[in-house]
Order: C-alpha cells, then structure tokens, then sequence
C-alpha cells in the first residue's frame, strides 16, 4: 500500500530501474506479422486482430471535404480499477504499465488495461493479471460499467468498457501493481503525463468519494461552488432540456463519414517508413520494435499514429448562482459512431495555433487571454497506439465578463449533471472525460 506522494515516489523509482524498456522506430517491411494488403493498401495484422490502419473520407453538405487514414479497432477493449476500502480510506490498484507510444515510458494505470485479443491471448503471452477480479465468477461488485469512446479524430467508432469493481478480500499484489488512496490518485492528476489516458477515462466516471452532503465552506468562493456543483440539482439548465439539446445538436449534422481504402486518401503518401499527409501537416503512421521486460509479451512490433505537435482541451468554468458550471460544446468528431458528443469548450488538434483559432466566442480563452487557470497540467493519450500524443488540460475560471448566453453549440452544465450523463456512453468525449476527472482533482 501506497499512502503518501514519497511512498509513491520510492515505488515509482523502483519499477523504473526494474523495467527494461526500448521502442525503436522501424521501416514498415521490418513490423512481425504486419502487412499492407495489396488490394487496398490497408496495413492489418496477420491474426486479423488487432486493428487495422484504413482510410476515412468525409462529406459535409453531400460535399466531398476531407480524407485521411484512421485506427480500425472494431473489438472492445476493458479499462477496470478495482476498488477497496483500507481503514475506511477508499483505494484504488493501479499498475505501473508501458506503453510503446508513452513519452517517459511508464505511466500509472488502471488494474486492467486489455484489447480483448490481449486477455484473449491473441499474442500467446501471459494472462492479463487481475481480469478475474471483472469477468466471471469470482468478480467484484460493480459499481461502475459503461462504453466509452475514444478519440473521434484517430480512431473508428472506438469503444472500450470503463468498469469499476469492490472487492473486500485480500490481493496478492505483483511488483507493478499498488493500492492508492483515491484522493493520492487525483493528487498525482496535476504532474506531467504521469496518470495515462485509459486511468483518467474510468476515474472521470466514479460516481463516489465526493463532497459530502454537508457543505462546509473551503475558504475559497471557487471551491465552494464547485462544491455545490457536485451537490445540488440546481442549475442553469434542466437536466431534460440538455438531452434536448444534444439530440437537437446531433440531428443537425450533416457530416457523413465512411471507411475508404488507403490507397484512396487524397493528398496522403506511402513511403517505406510512412504513411504521411503530402503537406507535413496532421499525424503521420510510422512502425516501432518494441522491448519491455514487465509485459505479456516481451517483444512485438506494430505501427503506431504519430501527431505533429502538442493538443489543447480547456473547460471554461464560471459560478452561476454560486454553483460552478462547465462549458461544453456539441462537437462533431469524424470517428465517433454517433458523430456528435460533448466536448471541452475548447479543443484543439496538434498543430492548430490556438491564437489563430476563428471563433470569436472562444478565441481569448484559447489563446490564454481570459480567466484564471485552475488546473493546467500536459497529459499524455493513449500509449498503445499513439506515439508521444500529448495534450495540454486546463480548467479556467471566468466571472461576469463572459457571457451566461452561449451560442447554440454550447450549453452550461453542473458536474452533477455530466457525473449523471457518464452513467451511460457516447455523451462526453475522451477529452472531456479526461479533463472531468482533472475537475475532481480540484476540490
């Protein structure tokens, strides 16, 4: 067990000098059982597992707009934290895990992190350790279970289980594996690219360890209504009208989106190290050989989507009536199966300048002209098939100088209101996810 940050540095430290970690970039041809097929130029695996790197074409308007490559990982991963109270102190087993695509290599993770052809054993390594403790017999008592999306600019309608369990009896623990306070966790949220993508989503949707019922003032007016954002059922917008909204929002996009070979993307090019945009611009496809002594599998290799250049998702946040509101936007997203869900008020891909963004609505706050920064932290995404993708989360404070009436593609909403949406899937993207969970670091 885990109870303080130099408890956590120490073990930290160790699974450092422990691991023995090498990702090596490689030509295509040099990638184990990887193949483009020469039909289509789409790269797959052998086993026909996996994912697939295919193509993506994009009308709007019935108007052709846009081509690019995409991840294909049609089957559904599982992201799990098993959960345990220790001294009536809430805790979480989290695992020190690699990632081929992590920049500092090992970053702290749920108890299980698996596509199901890694539990499956596709890859005839080792079992996923602790998988029993959520499917079969033997699992915990759930008290989290939902689908959740990934990244709609990156991947295909990519959805992975978020689950939590209780457990009440002992677990043998690994090396890689510790019992954290929850409350050390959300600590641990505000250091550089420590807490990975797959931990943020299924803490962003733990619907326990808030503030009690008992407001008991912080000192601060922004914590005291961001207190009672999670507390009371007041708020700008009826929970009624905000499906309302959303479904009026996703109604009118007129996006249509469809899987295309790769040798059809315009203006992208092949090359024996990658699959890039002809300009330099966007993300790249490259291959990595990968070594790590702490895995299933101790060595593999598999392309990875490189970005170019540093994302930004920002929550504009503002008490209203002494209850602290988050701005989301209604946001289309090329990959997501429903095309539409909510997201930051501002979220940038790599590569966009935020001061050069158009919309007069957000243009200050994402160029860091407006507002307090309460948060500000750069994570990193998902380490198993992005290379060195990170985004830079902040949460920022506005007062009266911005506006309660919001153009239509933006609604106001309680972190009650978005606590209560995570119960089912496909309404906050992984980057409002991720910054949620920022949000409960706060308090």
């Amino acid at each position: 067990m885990v109870a303080t940050i130099a408890e956590f540095d120490r073990w930290w430290a160790d699974r450092h000098r422990a691991g023995r970690f090498e990702v090596t970039r490689v030509p295509f041809a040099e990638l184990d059982a990887w193949r483009f097929d020469p039909a289509t130029g789409n790269l797959g695996h052998d086993s026909g597992r996996f994912f697939t790197i295919e193509g993506l074409r994009v009308d709007v308007g019935g108007e052709p707009t846009r081509w690019q490559p995409i991840i294909n990982q049609p089957e559904i991963g599982l992201l799990g934290i098993v959960v345990k109270e220790i001294d009536g102190v809430l805790h979480c087993l989290m695992q020190a895990k690699m990632e081929p695509g992590n920049v500092n290599t090992l970053q702290l993770s749920p108890t299980v992190q698996a596509t199901r052809s890694n539990y499956t054993q596709v890859h005839r390594g080792a079992s996923t350790r602790y998988l029993d403790l959520f499917i079969g017999p033997g699992r915990g008592e759930v008290l989290v279970d939902v689908l959740q999306s990934e990244q709609g600019a990156w991947f295909w309608r990519k959805r992975n289980r978020n689950i939590v369990v209780k457990v009440d009896r002992d677990v043998d623990l690994d090396d890689d594996f510790r019992w954290l306070p929850l409350h050390l966790v959300r600590e641990l949220m505000r250091v550089d690219n420590l807490v990975n993508m797959d931990a943020r989503t299924v803490l962003s949707c733990m619907p326990f360890a808030q503030p009690d019922g008992t407001l008991q003032s912080q000192g601060t007016s922004f914590a005291d209504a961001l207190t009672r954002s999670y507390l009371t059922e007041e708020a700008l917008h009826p929970t009624g009208a905000v499906l309302s909204w959303f479904t009026e929002a996703k109604t009118l996009c007129d996006w249509s989106v469809r899987l295309i070979p790769v040798d059809a993307v315009r203006n992208w090019s092949r090359t024996a190290d990658e699959i890039a945009e002809d300009s330099g611009r966007d993300f790249r496809i490259i291959g990595v050989r990968v070594a790590a002594g702490n895995r299933e599998v101790r060595t593999w290799s598999q392309p990875l989507l490189e970005p170019r250049g540093r994302s930004l998702a920002i929550f504009v946040v503002r008490p209203i009536d002494d209850v602290l509101h988050l701005l989301v936007q209604a946001r289309p997203e090329i990959g997501l199966l429903d095309l539409v869900e909510m997201g930051p008020t501002v979220q940038l891909l790599p590569g966009v300048d935020p001061s050069a963004v158009d919309d007069p609505f957000v243009k200050e706050v994402a160029a860091g002209g407006l507002g307090r920064v309460r948060y500000d932290t750069v994570l990193s995404e998902e380490g198993g098939r992005f290379h060195q993708a990170l985004t830079r989360y902040q949460v920022v404070e506005v007062g009266d100088e911005f506006p309660v009436d919001v153009p239509p593609n933006f609604h106001w909403l309680t972190v009650r209101q978005l606590m209560e949406l995570l119960r089912h899937g496909h309404y906050l993207n992984i980057e409002a996810r991720s910054l949620l969970a920022c949000v409960h670091s706060l308090w």
